[in-house]
């Protein structure tokens, strides 16, 4: 008995531990990874701020090839909303809504519907770098409110690696 008793102290102490930690964590972060393309800025940009093109490139978008996507408004302009919803939870049900667009950025509004609730915010980030260079970051900024956030760091690997193989993915389209 007083070893039970020793082992859910020690929990609730460890517990405990993890909930002070987890005060000194960020609730908000980004996650941001960029490439260079070989291509001229204007074509990068147009063909980035088409959210229809993601498509073809969007490991998100790919993961499901019955994913149904749906569309409203004009894409490429402000308002335009892109909606998915797939069966497979890991793509969910959700939309993303374009709430920016300058000629060198395109952001966007996330709003998770399933297998979580939650709201996000994105944006892809094109400069040129010389005349047929171009770097493309894409940017995700993110929220786990405490004490969620002390697992914040798993969310953040998982969206980085898959912003990485989605720049990947883009500059093999642009480059061809």
């Amino acid at each position: 008995m007083k070893i039970l008793k020793k082992i859910l102290i020690g929990i609730a102490a460890f517990i405990v531990l993890l909930l002070i930690i987890a005060i000194f964590i960020p609730t908000r972060y980004t996650v941001s990874v960029s490439t260079t393309i070989n291509k001229p800025q204007q074509e990068v940009y147009n063909y980035v701020k088409l959210i229809k093109n993601q498509e073809n490139y969007s490991i998100w978008v790919m993961q499901d090839t019955n994913v149904v996507m749906t569309y409203t408004g004009t894409d490429g302009t402000v308002g335009f909303v892109a909606n998915w919803n797939s069966k497979d939870d890991n793509v969910g049900e959700g939309e993303q809504q374009i709430t920016k667009v300058d000629g060198e950025r395109v952001d966007v509004d996330l709003r998770f519907k399933r297998p979580m609730q939650g709201e996000s915010k994105a944006a892809t980030i094109v400069k040129a770098i010389s005349a047929n260079e171009t770097q493309v970051t894409s940017e995700f900024y993110g929220y786990n409110p405490y004490p969620n956030n002390l697992m914040c760091f798993i969310g953040k690997m998982f969206i980085k690696d898959a912003q990485t193989q989605n720049m990947a993915n883009l500059k093999a389209i642009l480059e061809k």
